[in-house]
């Protein structure tokens, strides 16, 4: 079972993204949370191509990914879980939750470093909140995040199934939790409590600082409770709420070349992870 899941790699992940972006599209259009404002032409073809840069820049830079790593690490007996000698079950899920852990405090010090933040506000400058918005990264970014899990995955020795696992898990759950969906309150409520989602992660791309840096869990949501960066709503609500930061609000920035232009334009002080000494935490990015 593990090996032809392992053999077939590339088709369960190609196969799951296209399938759970068709399904949160189509949800998106039978039960939206937020009225949309922008036409998902501009948006979708823009964000799409980010994928495409992000795909092809990835291949030529990293000759393994995370699995084939895990699967080297097995055979030279690298990583704790190839020192310790535990069951499979317990390794595979140990391995999820510490690689979960590692990304979520990967994505705290994305928005803490202001030389980080310039990368990765590219995400949260998007202007509306979808499925595409769960696959908008700048390529410098993904380079740097494939570099920090592939030393994840040196240091623990994972088993290449829980990679595998996780890497679906994380790809479908970033879609899921950006899409414009409406789930009714009471069952997001219960929801939360085991996975982030639309509600919990949208305050995430709140234009409010204080609510930007809070709710940086992808996957599972209990990490944001149990260091402190939960926040259950956004203060005006999911429907008034504005998405997005106080810089590139133009339509125009929402093309490629812009968006790839972005970590040298403008700033990258302002939001409350990072802000100066006197700054207040409601304080937009300065101009200055």
């Amino acid at each position: 079972m593990t090996e032809t899941l392992l053999a077939n790699e590339p088709i369960i992940r190609v196969s799951l993204f296209l399938g759970i972006l068709l399904a949160m599209a189509l949800w998106e259009v039978a039960a939206p949370r937020r009225r949309r404002e922008i036409p998902r032409l501009l948006r979708w073809t823009n964000n799409l191509g980010v994928v495409v840069v992000d795909t092809l820049l990835v291949r030529l830079t990293f000759p393994i990914v995370a699995v084939g790593l895990a699967l080297i690490a097995e055979e030279r007996g690298w990583g704790l879980f190839n020192v310790f000698d535990v069951p499979a079950w317990v390794a595979v899920i140990v391995a999820i939750l510490a690689l979960d852990l590692a990304i979520y405090l990967q994505h705290v010090m994305f928005h803490a470093v202001p030389a980080l933040w310039r990368l990765h506000r590219m995400h949260h400058a998007d202007l509306e909140f979808d499925v595409t918005t769960g696959l908008r990264f700048h390529p410098v970014e993904i380079l740097l995040s494939m570099g920090i899990k592939l030393a994840v995955v040196a240091a623990l020795g994972p088993p290449a199934v829980a990679v595998l696992i996780f890497e679906v898990l994380l790809n479908g759950t970033a879609m899921f939790n950006h899409s414009n969906i409406r789930i009714p309150l009471a069952v997001d409520r219960v929801l939360r409590w085991f996975m982030v989602t639309p509600d919990m992660h949208r305050v995430h791309h709140s234009i409010h600082p204080s609510e930007t840096n809070s709710n940086f869990g992808f996957n599972m949501p209990w990490w944001d409770r149990l260091l402190g960066t939960y926040r259950a709503q956004p203060r005006d609500g999911h429907e008034a709420m504005t998405i997005g930061i106080e810089q590139f609000r133009t339509r125009r920035d929402l093309w490629l070349d812009r968006m790839l232009l972005q970590p040298v334009k403008g700033p990258a002080s302002g939001y409350a992870i990072n802000r100066r000494r006197g700054e207040r935490a409601e304080d937009g990015p300065r101009t200055d």
